[in-house]
């Protein structure tokens, strides 16, 4: 299943649940797609850990990647809906969405799973 751009990430399921529902399960497989790369598992967690959008140009050293490299990452991450982008000048910005936040604590959420 293709997703659109920035489409929201909140019909993610808890992987605890009972059962999940088609649509639950691909949007939760969408997120992990998204954070199946190291990269950008550090990114998202750049985003998280930063008070405000971060530029694209300031990921790039701690990453140690080049900007199309980085630029392509944050490009899945938007893409999957994880990410909000914002043009300033040349330069975008990126934070993560609210609803990713939510999203990524709900697929997290095992608690109970194997009890």
């Amino acid at each position: 299943m293709s997703r659109s751009v920035a489409e929201p990430v909140g019909c993610c399921g808890p992987l605890a649940a009972a059962t999940l529902s088609d649509d639950q399960a691909a949007a939760t497989a969408a997120v992990f797609k998204a954070l199946a790369d190291p990269a950008r598992v550090r990114i998202v967690n750049m985003l998280a850990t930063s008070d405000g959008p971060v530029c694209v140009c300031h990921l790039i050293d701690p990453l140690g990647l080049s900007q199309p490299t980085v630029s392509h990452h944050v490009k899945k991450l938007t893409d999957a809906g994880l990410l909000e982008r914002e043009q300033r000048g040349k330069w975008a910005y990126f934070s993560l969405r609210p609803e990713a936040m939510e999203t990524l604590a709900a697929v997290a959420n095992l608690k109970g799973a194997w009890s």
